[in-house]
């Protein structure tokens, strides 16, 4: 990956954003609609000592895609490289559910307030003092990350979910 600037220099992913930035990489993987594809991957990841905080499966009659969010991103893109897999990666934010009444109408009005479209939402198997979380994918992210923290809302970085047990949570 080269610079902006042309240099040449290559950038680390993990040092351009760092583990603390405040959104999650998932995996979109694109699987073929065939009985044990989904329990194939779900095996090779789970091999792998990784542990799946999230999954979700859109499929039709010819594909499924699969997005996928482990609790370790550099772990699962290196065993997604020497794969036959086809995948792209994607930013979601990672929201912890507030301790209010409505709590995903809570996340939802919040974006909804700054005109920001939600594009799609799933539960993360993941919990911070008892209170859930969800993986939310919206067009403007850094516009959703500056709207949800000036109305309190936390996160899930990357770096929560490195070594998460969710015993101890």
């Amino acid at each position: 990956m080269s610079s902006a600037f042309g240099d040449d220099v290559p950038v680390d992913s993990v040092t351009s954003r760092g583990r603390d930035w405040p959104c999650l990489v998932q995996f979109v993987l694109f699987l073929e609609n065939k009985v044990g594809s989904l329990n194939q991957l779900l095996r090779q990841v789970e091999r792998s000592d990784l542990s799946i905080i999230g999954l979700t499966i859109l499929d039709s009659a010819d594909s499924a895609i699969a997005r996928l969010i482990t609790d370790n991103y550099e772990r699962t893109l290196e065993l997604l490289q020497l794969s036959d897999l086809t995948f792209c990666e994607a930013e979601v934010i990672g929201v912890i559910l507030p301790e209010v009444d409505h709590p995903y109408a809570s996340v939802c009005g919040s974006l909804m307030s700054a005109e920001l479209n939600v594009h799609y939402t799933y539960p993360l198997h993941y919990r911070r003092h008892g209170r859930g979380a969800v993986a939310v994918h919206v067009g403007d992210v850094d516009e959703a990350l500056r709207v949800l923290k000036e109305q309190g809302h936390e996160f899930v970085t990357e770096d929560d979910l490195l070594g998460y047990d969710d015993r101890f949570s």
